[in-house]
């Protein structure tokens, strides 16, 4: 603790006792939809996937919102964002009264939401007061206010019965308005507010230990421990009442005596933390959690046994009273876990608290969001209810066997070193995994050494790219079966389910283009692709079922953007491993053969989507509105177990280059460099339209040329560019990337006027043949144009370094130059990106305001025609201010 005066007791208790009281009021108001939702689906007719988005969206809110809660904690202290925030809640849980659809309803659902938020506000305010000895029991008392979610369940029933849920509404934003203004009238400063504008951090410093993997192995047990809560806490009342068949107030009860020791005896594992260390009590949880997960999501089974004297009957079922003590018990162990991931926070981060905890928080809370909405999701696909208690037994299974395999490799460290260690350790790279030396511009050493390592790591990157693309491009696919199998989406939904994964893989790209410095590219690599688990698994739930809300699918086509992001840092990465002179040839072959991906998936898809020999692993198909049947889940599925084994062979295969970290602010430095922008438009019209007309082309092949099967051919336009971009850097090599990429344009000029001449012949009998070999010939381009412009980025660099630190010598100019090209390389590729999702737009809009894409078409023109005077200016003409 860093405190500049004393502090009494009396503060203390008194900053402890208002923060409380208000986390467990913003806490109650947070999970307030528990109780109010089963009204709510009665008047609202919602389906049980609509009732767990309902549920969650709050939860989403609440989980994002820490960690922008928790910057601004550490900025302006705890007292103003506290009783600004609970106002703010106030506000949008009255304005929930006047909703009167499902979409008005999720939108009041969000601002309701931002309650959830309070908790990273309550821990960086009330961690302040107390010295380290003491924080774990404070911070355990002040998570206990999660106790407000058995004040939901408990009183919100009887307040529903007697004056609807519109009016108990009402009745929780006016007590969460009065504790807004009281907060700010009676709580105090916090100690270190005087300090919050003396030692302001500037905001890089601010998100720097997020670079730690302490930090996200933390978020995974808050995971389930607090999210894993939140989600029973509101799923728990339904789930009662349709299982035992109990009353809406007997469930509110029930539940709450779940909610009440998951909440109270936070404080005692806040005290056991303090005593014992976070080692034993996450371990006491863990353990407990799987054998309670395990007990519960065994579901009622009648059993026939072939007896001496005939069949003999029996049957296995939870009665309520054991499920009531089982989920007490779980509630229990998870109240110590939950204290004492966040024992930890303000022990190793101090000056970061609100960062670092709205970090954890937000991922637990995540946990609340997706958890409910998978319940749901698993019901009406499984159709066991107990399928709930059947994900969290996977889940914490899994990070106990993850906990206790870091636990046993620092006990090692503990025996080498004689010492004693109260927490897990950070789970950090393996010497053998960390090249302390590394010189690929050294002939000997790349010989020797250097070329091998660089080829394994190279091919390790390689399929992972290639499905973080399939994952990326798969609903290009999957939208064009979605009304076959009953989903009543209408054309312009449909586009934007394309053109969704384009937009958030764009997005991450920003992000992801920083972070192999950061994290170091082995590691970074393993967890961007075992993210595509989430988004390939949920599809495969979503797609069986046609009552699946269309704002849940819009998301899960969000998420596969991280198959988007994952490009930004693979290109970053694989540029450190490669001298100049193969730069090119390397980056083609990781992106070609990345590309790659969406022709896989294009030819793989269709095949497995028609075929139920894996209906043993993926369940039953659905049936078409032709009378055919189709197992659109495994659109999904089929890329589990491979995404599965290249995060395990990226975690094992590859290697981080210690040389190669840098912060986020020397990376930043792109930012002020002309040449990183202008690349940014190059590489839009080369990638940005090879992906683009990726994600469209099957859609604008079924609208221009309707008695065609678009899906049959359409994986040989990704083919073509992929295979082109790997061939073609060697080209660029030999003969200069500025020289290729600037008739790589003038070919897709060409290429779009052919597209043009032909889709104003397309009844002639050439029409369609023509309109097929102009696309191909737009993607050869477009795949010799992604290769060269990235050949000419290190190239590029190189001089640039060499004109504005003419101080440094070569040699100290080279770490500056290849950290610039990486960086670029990677924001480049985001801001190209965007392609994915601005041209399969630029075809409905130009469809929907002119009856036709020809308006789309003269646009592209008119923007490579841009693109190739930008070249020849800048990079191939003589005198040009940088010749590659």
């Amino acid at each position: 603790m860093v405190n500049h005066e004393p502090v009494s007791r009396a503060q203390q208790h008194r900053a402890l006792g208002i923060s409380t009281l208000a986390f467990t009021l913003c806490f109650a108001v947070w999970t307030l939809f528990s109780i109010l939702g089963i009204q709510i689906k009665e008047d609202f007719a919602l389906s049980d996937t609509q009732l767990g988005l309902l549920m969650a969206t709050p939860v989403l809110t609440g989980s994002i919102s820490r960690l922008f809660l928790g910057v601004l904690t550490d900025r302006f202290g705890g007292r103003w964002i506290f009783s600004l925030l609970m106002l703010a809640t106030a506000t949008c849980v009255y304005l929930l009264t006047f909703a009167n659809s499902y979409p008005m309803l999720l939108v009041g659902a969000l601002g309701v939401g931002l309650a959830g938020g309070s908790f990273i506000v309550g821990v960086a305010y009330t961690s302040t007061w107390f010295e380290k000895e003491r924080q774990g029991t404070a911070l355990g008392i002040f998570g206990a206010g999660n106790v407000g979610a058995a004040v939901t369940n408990f009183g919100a029933p009887f307040l529903m019965m007697a004056m609807g849920w519109k009016g108990t509404a009402v009745i929780y934003a006016s007590i969460m308005a009065i504790m807004g203004v009281a907060f700010l009238l009676l709580a105090k400063d916090d100690p270190r507010s005087a300090q919050h504008t003396a030692d302001r951090l500037s905001l890089s410093e601010q998100l720097a230990p997020l670079s730690d993997m302490r930090v996200w192995r933390f978020s995974l047990y808050y995971f389930f421990v607090f999210g894993a809560f939140v989600a029973l806490a509101l799923w728990l009342p339904h789930y009662l009442i349709e299982v035992y068949g109990l009353s809406l107030a007997a469930a509110g009860i029930v539940a709450a005596l779940y909610t009440i020791p998951a909440s109270l005896f936070r404080i005692l594992g806040g005290w056991m933390s303090d005593r014992y260390g976070a080692r034993r009590v996450m371990y006491w949880t863990f353990l407990a959690s799987v054998l309670c997960t395990f007990l519960l999501s065994y579901p009622p089974t009648d059993y026939i046994v072939k007896g001496v004297h005939g069949p003999v009957t029996f049957s296995l079922t939870m009665p309520l009273v054991g499920f009531i003590l089982l989920t007490m018990v779980l509630g229990f162990f998870m109240s110590l876990g939950k204290a004492a991931v966040f024992k930890h926070i303000p022990v190793y981060y101090p000056k970061n608290v609100g960062v670092v905890g709205g970090m954890v928080g937000m991922v637990g809370g995540l946990g609340g969001f997706f958890l409910p909405l998978t319940f749901g999701m698993l019901n009406d696909v499984i159709g066991i209810w107990q399928s709930c208690f059947m994900l969290l037994f996977v889940i914490v299974t899994t990070a106990l066997l993850w906990m206790h395999f870091a636990i046993v490799r620092i006990e090692r460290i503990e025996a080498r070193d004689r010492c004693e260690s109260t927490d897990l350790p950070e789970l950090s790279s393996p010497g053998s995994f960390v090249l302390t030396e590394w010189h690929p511009e050294d002939e000997s050493f790349w010989e020797a050494t250097g070329k091998r390592i660089a080829t394994r790591n190279l091919w390790t990157s390689i399929p992972c790219l290639l499905l973080a693309f399939s994952v990326w491009m798969v609903w290009s696919v999957v939208v064009a079966k979605l009304p076959q199998v009953g989903f009543n989406y209408s054309p312009n939904q449909l586009f934007w389910l394309a053109a969704l994964p384009g937009l958030s893989g764009a997005t991450f790209r920003v992000f992801y283009s920083f972070m192999v410095p950061i994290f170091g590219g082995r590691r970074f690599t393993a967890i961007s692709t075992a993210s595509l688990l989430l988004p390939a698994a949920w599809i495969g739930f979503a797609v069986q079922n046609p009552e699946t809300p269309y704002l849940v699918m819009a998301i899960l086509a969000l998420l596969c953007g991280f198959g988007g992001g994952n490009f930004a840092s693979s290109m970053a990465n694989i540029s450190f491993f490669y001298p100049k002179r193969e730069k090119g040839k390397a980056l083609a072959m990781n992106a070609g053969l990345g590309n790659l991906g969406v022709s896989v998936m294009q030819f793989l898809v269709p095949v497995v989507i028609s075929t139920g020999a894996f209906v043993a692993f993926t369940g039953d198909g659905q049936p078409t509105v032709t009378g055919g049947e189709l197992w659109l889940q495994n659109a999904g599925f089929v890329w589990v177990p491979l995404i599965a084994l290249s995060t395990v062979a990226a975690w094992f295969g590859m290697n981080d280059i210690a040389s190669a970290r840098a912060s986020f602010a020397e990376q930043a430095v792109i930012f002020k460099r002309k040449h990183n922008w202008l690349m940014c438009v190059l590489y839009t019209g080369t990638f940005g339209s090879f992906i683009g007309f990726s994600a469209a082309f099957p859609l604008l092949t079924k609208t221009q040329f309707p008695a065609i099967d678009a899906l049959q051919f359409a994986f040989l336009g990704p083919l073509v560019g992929a295979l082109s971009r790997a061939w073609s850097g060697g080209l660029s090599d030999r003969f200069g990337g500025a020289r290729v990429t600037f008739w790589s344009f003038i070919t897709m000029i060409l290429g779009v006027i052919g597209v043009m001449y032909f889709l104003a012949n397309k009844d002639a009998s050439f029409g369609f043949y023509g309109f097929f070999g102009s696309f191909m010939l737009l993607f050869l381009a477009t795949g010799v144009g992604n290769a060269s412009t990235f050949q000419m980025i290190p190239s590029i660099f190189r001089h640039e370094v060499a004109r504005l630190m003419p101080d440094l010598s070569a040699e100290e100019q080279l770490p500056h130059a290849e950290r610039e090209s990486a960086a670029t390389i990677g924001f480049t590729s985001a801001i190209a990106a965007y392609g994915a999702f601005f041209i399969p737009k630029a075809f409905g809009t130009s469809i929907d305001m002119t009856g036709g894409v020809g308006a789309a078409l003269i646009g592209f023109i008119v923007f490579y025609a841009a693109c190739t005077a930008l070249t020849w200016f800048f990079y191939s003409r003589k005198g040009a201010e940088i010749r590659t």
